[in-house]
């Protein structure tokens, strides 16, 4: 993949970079069972998650009639801030920002997270200094982040063309499409490859993939 046509990279975080499909999918099935709903497979986890986070919920089979998706959030990201550190990065991942950094292109994180746990974790795992920009939401919902990166290409300055933004859901294709940003879906996150595929823009199977496209 020629990348050397671009100013600046929007990376995705969760499910992008950092891979925490796993935990995620462990999350939702304790709050199954806890509702005595039946647990899913990771497979139906992955055609099902969706933005905003609401949604999902619904799709797994939560009530939020009887239910407050505003309690269960808070559950569910207490247990997610509490675990998260049993998580790493995608194999490759430091390679690809390296490589990225030595072509100078700017790099920045656009993430539904909360932007303060946002530039905690990223401190945590030791990549903080591979982004001019570290963009997320100001709660713990996970619902759009059309506007904040809006916000964010006015930081960045860049025209239209020539910005790339990097995820591994519709919704990072959907805001690339709202923020004037060109998009690469990576198919190992927290949605399938089947789901990706329908939106024509270029799916890479993995960050190791996407760093021998480099």
């Amino acid at each position: 993949m020629n990348i050397k046509g671009y100013k600046h990279i929007l990376w995705d975080w969760n499910g992008t970079l950092f891979n925490d499909v796993d935990l995620c999918h462990s999350l939702i099935n304790e709050l199954l069972i806890e509702h005595s709903i039946p647990a899913i497979t990771l497979e139906r986890y992955r055609e099902i998650f969706t933005f905003p986070v609401k949604d999902y919920y619904e799709k797994a089979g939560l009530d939020l009639s009887n239910n407050s998706f505003e309690e269960l959030g808070k559950q569910w990201m207490k247990q997610y801030e509490l675990r998260k550190s049993d998580s790493s990065l995608f194999p490759f991942t430091l390679n690809v920002l390296e490589k990225i950094k030595e072509c100078n292109i700017e790099q920045s994180i656009l993430s539904a997270y909360s932007e303060e746990s946002l530039n905690a974790i990223v401190e945590q795992y030791g990549v903080a200094h591979y982004f001019n920009y570290l963009a997320g939401l100001d709660n713990i919902y996970a619902t759009s982040k059309v506007e904040i990166g809006k916000e964010l290409m006015k930081k960045i300055g860049n025209g239209k063309g020539s910005v790339l933004m990097i995820g591994d859901t519709v919704h990072d294709f959907e805001v690339a499409s709202e923020i004037g940003a060109e998009c690469v879906l990576i198919a190992n996150g927290h949605q399938c490859k089947e789901r990706l595929v329908r939106y024509g823009v270029e799916v890479i199977n993995s960050m190791e993939d996407f760093w021998k496209c480099l």
